[in-house]
């Protein structure tokens, strides 16, 4: 059975797709693929069941297109297919190992910043003697503060940024500042990561599927920066962390060390840049598709992103 792709429905209409992943959908049936549509809110809410009601039983492996899930919630999610004989493409240990930093560091640990991580919850930060254990893993000088999967880098200097993390003042008031943000939406818990300067410009987002690059992209948040970056490191590393599908977002050091690795995800629920069209970096390790013309411009980065994915082995691994 070839695979289909399950999009998360528009809260207001919910036999429609949510608008946000309209040039998906339309690659989607251009390409003639199966597509069903889930309930977001109701499954953060904890209706699994009531959230994948609208997908057709045993209709076979879907590839999920949607909003961020937690290890639970993406859980919830495949069991609750299972139960309607339908699977995920991507298995709930793989999602979480690709989309949470203590999953996929260790083999990404020599071409990205050092880090150092400690469980927390929602509203309750370590303290000043934890966190000074926490930043003394790590070499002296300039930091920044996240989660498992987020930072607060749009609030940089008050929820980010530590210019020294030996000082205890400053690293507790940035990590409260970051907890109070978050709140419920802190995962895992806290991670401090060593700074390195990076050339302005904006980051490349690689995607690769089972180990192979099919897309560069710019990063959403820099749509109009489109750099290239040098892929083989990288190539290595993901194959090591053996997760079909993944995005690795890179930057280049400004001090000259080289292409580095700011954060990997899984490639279900990393977004394409907004506003781009086709005019998308390319790779020359991006291999061409059946009509050997995968240049930048020739192809919407949506269209070139569920062709790669359709034609994936149907094999749920």
């Amino acid at each position: 059975m070839r695979i289909g792709f399950l999009f998360c429905h528009d809260p207001l209409r919910p036999a429609r797709p949510d608008p946000e992943f309209a040039g998906e959908v339309t690659a989607v049936h251009a390409a003639g693929a199966r597509l069903a549509l889930i309930g977001h809110d109701a499954l953060t809410a904890g209706d699994a069941r009531g959230a994948v009601a609208r997908v057709p039983r045993d209709s076979g492996p879907y590839w999920y297109r949607g909003w961020m899930l937690s290890a639970a919630g993406y859980g919830e999610l495949a069991r609750a297919l299972r139960e309607r004989g339908c699977a995920l493409m991507t298995p709930p240990g793989a999602y979480v190992r690709a989309h949470e930093l203590p999953g996929w560091y260790p083999v990404f640990a020599e071409l990205t910043p050092r880090s150092a991580w400690c469980p927390a919850r929602p509203g309750t930060p370590p303290g000043t003697a934890a966190l000074a254990e926490l930043a003394g893993e790590l070499v002296p000088g300039a930091g920044i503060v996240k989660d498992h999967v987020k930072s607060r880098k749009h609030e940089w200097d008050e929820a980010c940024f530590v210019p020294d993390l030996r000082d205890p003042v400053r690293l507790s008031a940035v990590v409260r500042r970051f907890f109070a943000l978050q709140d419920e939406a802190l995962t895992g818990g806290l991670v401090v990561r060593e700074f390195e300067p990076f050339v302005p410009g904006g980051e490349a987002r690689v995607w690769w599927l089972d180990g192979e690059p099919v897309l560069v992209t710019a990063h959403p948040d820099t749509p109009a920066e489109r750099p290239l970056p040098e892929l083989t490191a990288v190539r290595t590393a993901v194959a090591a962390l053996g997760c079909r599908f993944v995005t690795t977002d890179l930057a280049l050091r400004s001090d000259g060390g080289g292409w580095r690795v700011v954060e990997v995800g899984d490639g279900q629920v990393s977004g394409l840049p907004r506003g781009s069209g086709g005019a998308q970096a390319t790779s020359p390790d991006v291999p061409a598709g059946d009509d050997g013309r995968w240049a930048a411009g020739s192809h919407a980065p949506a269209d070139v992103l569920v062709r790669a994915l359709y034609g994936a082995p149907a094999a749920v691994r």
